[in-house]
């Protein structure tokens, strides 16, 4: 079941959504494939803060600061300090309306991918299936010299020290995408292929402003798939879309939902 929309969203008129929204659900009446490419907008809906969100002594450094490699092997223990402090976040806010929306949506659907930008796992925890991680996990790690592998059930980092691999001793880092690394080609590959083949593509709380993803959804239309936008604001890719829903993920995915038949 979706959870029902926050009192703070619940004054949000749906009147003028409603046409659009049933516009869209009957394009997913008749289509198999779907997309949602998924940025830091659905997450901000959950409470989590943005990249340049994080408070108190981070505020003193800039993100390109701390998340590259360089800064990780000049001062491994306070990139690994920051990514701490980033995974407590994240473990303290809950998917929204909008997660569980895609997860009923999986349901209906043949075929239903998601292909995020986040790193917070939200998507995992509220029962998406078939997720595409473009940037990585901030809850997994791994070591830079052997390539083992570390999860929250063996790795936990301590305020004022330094975490090693106890296989080679080489330092764990996280496994996200950092400033100057590419995205993972497998994860890449898979998004692009499957935004050739998908009948509708969903932009989901993305700006449309970081590459390669932002191409996805050119990618998509390109193959003559149906696009929709659902933001608050207005991107640079919204000329793009064939449809735009100008309201959080929260409240239009679980309209779309509840109109298809």
């Amino acid at each position: 079941m979706i959870p029902s929309v926050p009192s703070s969203e619940a004054g949000i008129s749906q009147k003028p959504m409603d046409p659009l929204a049933a516009s869209v659900a009957e394009r997913i009446g008749v289509s198999t494939r779907i997309v949602f490419l998924t940025g830091a907008g659905i997450s901000a809906e959950s409470g989590v803060p943005t990249f340049r969100g994080a408070e108190g002594i981070w505020q003193k450094f800039r993100p390109e600061e701390l998340a590259n490699f360089d800064a990780f092997i000049n001062n491994p223990e306070l990139v690994q300090s920051w990514y701490s402090h980033r995974k407590e976040l994240a473990e303290n806010v809950t998917p929204n309306a909008g997660h569980f929306a895609i997860t009923e949506l999986q349901r209906k659907v043949t075929a239903c991918h998601v292909v995020t930008q986040n790193v917070d796992n939200l998507h995992q925890r509220a029962g998406n299936k078939n997720v595409i991680e473009l940037h990585g996990n901030i809850f997994r790690n791994y070591c830079i010299e052997c390539g083992r592998n570390f999860d929250e059930n063996n790795h936990k980092h301590v305020e004022g020290s330094i975490n090693h691999c106890e296989a080679c001793g080489g330092l764990i880092r996280p496994d996200v995408v950092w400033f100057g690394e590419e995205m993972p080609p497998e994860a890449l590959q898979k998004a692009e292929s499957l935004c050739r083949q998908t009948d509708v593509l969903f932009s989901v709380g993305t700006s449309g402003a970081v590459y390669p993803a932002a191409g996805l959804p050119s990618l998509a239309r390109k193959n003559g798939a149906f696009l929709v936008e659902i933001n608050p604001q207005a991107t640079e890719i919204s000329s793009l879309m064939d449809v735009v829903l100008r309201k959080p993920s929260g409240i239009a995915l679980p309209r779309i939902v509840e109109m298809i038949q």
